[in-house]
């Protein structure tokens, strides 16, 4: 993974990426040349219909999926590392030890309990929290020792942020974590999402199709059909107990 010095508030800079998938007539393109900033301890909202790119973005940015152009770096302790082009290992560490997912499935193992299934990436980690530490962020001490069976969907979306953020990422991803849960449930899940951002100043980007929960972000980015159509700043920025949809 290539580096090199980089502004240290500059977490993402993605410039003219694009990514299709297939070839000739029935070529997808999934994004078209999109330049992105994104700084350090943003709270930032992607909204955008189905097939508009935003999980495509986020993918790329995660290090889950590679671009088919442009560039994507991203910038830690002053150093800027290139995503794009970089190597299977590379970007398996990157992921591993940089960034943690929440997506709309929990992918939680049900026959664990969740401070088991937070320990799972605990012990893959160079510098974790504990799990009961990690529980705690999102409001579930009290749960640390049930079954997945025994939890509501907005519990097990809560110990799934907890094993994304037990890592201490420096980047949370979230790809419309709370588009299984009803609004009630939902706000508790941003809550904690919220929560995590204000003590740990993890650098936040969520995807949703729920244009309310915008409200509670520092930037508004909306895409359609593979490119960025608006970016705003978000002079009101409301928190999570007070969103509905």
């Amino acid at each position: 993974m290539a580096m090199h010095d980089g502004d240290q508030n500059l977490v993402f800079r993605a410039r003219g990426l694009s990514k299709v998938y297939g070839e000739g007539p029935s070529a997808v393109h999934a994004l078209r040349g999109v330049d992105l900033d994104i700084r350090r301890g943003e709270f930032v909202v992607l909204l955008g219909a189905s097939g508009s790119g935003k999980s495509t973005l986020l993918n790329i940015l995660g290090g889950l999926d590679t671009a088919t152009a442009g560039s994507a770096c991203w910038t830690h302790r002053g150093q800027t590392h290139e995503l794009i082009g970089a190597k299977d290992a590379e970007l398996t560490r990157y992921r591993r030890e940089h960034v943690g997912f929440v997506f709309q499935f929990y992918n939680l193992i049900p026959s664990l309990t969740a401070r088991e299934n937070v320990s799972l990436v605990t012990d893959l980690c160079i510098d974790p929290m504990p799990p009961e530490a990690a529980l705690a962020l999102v409001g579930l001490s009290n749960r640390a020792d049930h079954f997945v069976s025994q939890l509501s969907g907005g519990e097990q979306q809560r110990v799934a942020i907890a094993r994304a953020i037990a890592k201490r990422p420096a980047v949370l991803l979230g790809d419309e974590p709370t588009g299984a849960l009803d609004c009630a449930t939902g706000v508790l899940v941003l809550q904690a999402m919220e929560h995590i951002h204000q003590t740990l100043g993890t650098t936040t980007l969520v995807i949703t199709h729920n244009a309310p929960i915008a409200q509670m972000a520092d930037r508004v980015l909306r895409l359609a059909d593979g490119r960025i159509v608006e970016a705003r700043a978000n002079p009101d920025k409301r928190p999570a107990s007070a969103l509905s949809w």
